[in-house]
């Protein structure tokens, strides 16, 4: 069925090819993130544990509204590791960092998906899609603050 939903197939596509970066980025996010989660140690392992557990949680549930307003415009969503290490700018991270390694290297990501969402945003606008920039801009905001509470603890 044809899809009208008052923006051009073209216009769609720029859009959910910006998401599809984002879905790539966040869900690379959430696998470091729940990997350092699992593998944190030291002084601050309760603390840092916790934080990891509410973050990676949080991009969970993210990466399915980005999925599904990818699939809503009416294309096909990344879902393999090759894909998005073909989209994303987070690149893995090897090995078990130390603590204060891993918290450095989360808010990159954090930091990293901020930059990828308002390299997005202006094909949502072109598109007049309110949807999409509405969701950009929870998503900047929400990661924003994660780069923040991270930050805070590498203050010395």
């Amino acid at each position: 069925m044809e899809m009208d939903m008052g923006m051009k197939e073209e216009d769609r596509a720029k859009v959910a090819e910006g998401l599809s970066k984002m879905l790539a980025d966040t869900y690379t996010l959430y696998l470091k993130t729940h990997n350092f989660h699992w593998n944190v140690t030291g002084p601050m392992f309760q603390t840092l544990h916790l934080l990891f557990e509410t973050q990676y949680n949080e991009l969970a549930l993210a990466v399915d509204l980005i999925a599904e307003r990818i699939r809503a415009l009416g294309f096909p969503a990344p879902g393999t590791y090759s894909e998005f290490g073909k989209l994303g700018s987070i690149k893995e991270t090897p090995g078990v960092p130390k603590a204060e390694e891993m918290i450095r290297l989360l808010v990159e990501g954090q930091e990293a998906v901020v930059r990828t969402a308002r390299a997005a945003f202006p094909a949502a606008e072109k598109a007049g899609d309110e949807a999409t920039a509405d969701l950009l801009t929870q998503r900047m905001q929400a990661h924003e603050k994660a780069a923040w509470m991270l930050r805070s603890h590498l203050e010395k």
